[in-house]
């Protein structure tokens, strides 16, 4: 398993690969690029930073324009995230 430093490296890179598709909609990759750098945040705990970026991806996980592929991303991060601990 995973320390939680690692997983978040993890999900930053995978927050850069969707920010970098140009065939996910331009707000969900503002998005993604917001949550990453909120995840860079090391003035923050880490399950603070985590727990944030859970919330931030989950409000446009639901958006409609969302690609099937991108939508699948975004379900893989969240549960990379679920990982961290929140202490």
């Amino acid at each position: 398993m995973a320390s939680p430093d690692e997983t978040i490296q993890i999900c930053i890179q995978m927050l850069q690969n969707i920010s970098e598709d140009s065939t996910i909609p331009r707000n969900i990759r503002r998005v993604a690029d917001s949550t990453k750098s909120v995840l860079l945040d090391a003035s923050q705990s880490i399950g603070l930073r985590a727990a944030t970026a859970i919330s931030m991806i989950d409000e446009v996980s639901n958006d409609p324009n969302m690609p099937v592929h991108a939508r699948t991303r975004i379900w893989e991060l969240v549960s990379q995230l679920e990982t961290v601990p929140l202490d």
